[in-house]
């Protein structure tokens, strides 16, 4: 919940006019849903694609302030944020509104999700990490088949080190990113595991984004606080850019 419509439009101004030549890697950005369509409509021929930060399962009802998978398209969306540690620690999301956020998205809106699983530092303390992601994967992809899972981005974010200047040591970050991975695989196969990016979201900075971009099954970074500052996104960018 950052920026006015003017304010994110001066931000992704000054964003656009030093990423204008970078094609290497993707850039999603998840701007406020009011400021979404206006920022559409000055990207102009910039790569950067948008995303919505949540969705409703339906596509219209009585269901005041949600917004479904065909407002998010219309606005010029492609992608979505789902089961962001924020929406499950303050707003009550679940594993199963998460399962039924991804299908909505998916068939209705034809957007493509980005799951976030991740563990709290309670849960990493006791040791119960892996039961944590395992159940909000397992629970989180229920009835998807092979085709859709396709279509998901997954990013692993521990909530202990959200917005708290923590960042998991890559080793750590890369443990938790090849456990999602062997769990995709039994749930589908290997070769959808392989194909299945895995993002890294908690405190990434510039000077950290190398360091676990170069991480086997680290694809990049779901970037929160940097990505408030053009200066430090373009820096994780051009990371991501050097590490290929």
């Amino acid at each position: 919940m950052f920026n006015t419509v003017g304010q994110a439009l001066d931000l992704v101004n000054a964003l656009k006019e030093k990423i204008r030549d970078v094609h290497k890697v993707e850039i999603v950005i998840a701007p406020p849903f009011t400021a979404i369509k206006s920022i559409y409509d000055s990207l102009g021929d910039v790569s950067v694609q948008l995303a919505g930060q949540d969705v409703f399962w339906e596509e219209s009802g009585a269901y005041t302030g949600q917004i479904s998978p065909m407002m998010l398209k219309e606005a010029g969306c492609k992608w979505v944020i789902v089961g962001h540690s924020e929406r499950r620690q303050l707003f009550g999301e679940t594993d199963e509104t998460v399962n039924k956020k991804i299908k909505a998205a998916i068939l209705i809106g034809g957007l493509k999700p980005i799951m976030c699983v991740g563990e709290t530092l309670e849960e990493r303390e006791s040791g119960s990490t892996w039961d944590v992601l395992d159940r909000q994967i397992e629970q989180g992809l229920t009835g998807l088949t092979a085709d859709q899972m396709e279509k998901i981005v997954m990013a692993y974010e521990p909530v202990w080190a959200i917005g708290t200047g923590k960042t998991a040591a890559p080793e750590q970050a890369e443990e938790a990113h090849g456990k999602i991975r062997e769990r995709i695989a039994v749930l589908f196969d290997d070769t959808i595991a392989q194909k299945t990016r895995i993002l890294y979201g908690g405190s990434v900075k510039p000077g950290n984004a190398g360091e676990l971009f170069r991480q086997t099954n680290i694809d990049g970074g779901l970037i929160g606080g940097a990505s408030l500052k053009s200066a430090d996104f373009v820096g994780i960018i051009s990371a991501g850019v050097a590490v290929g």
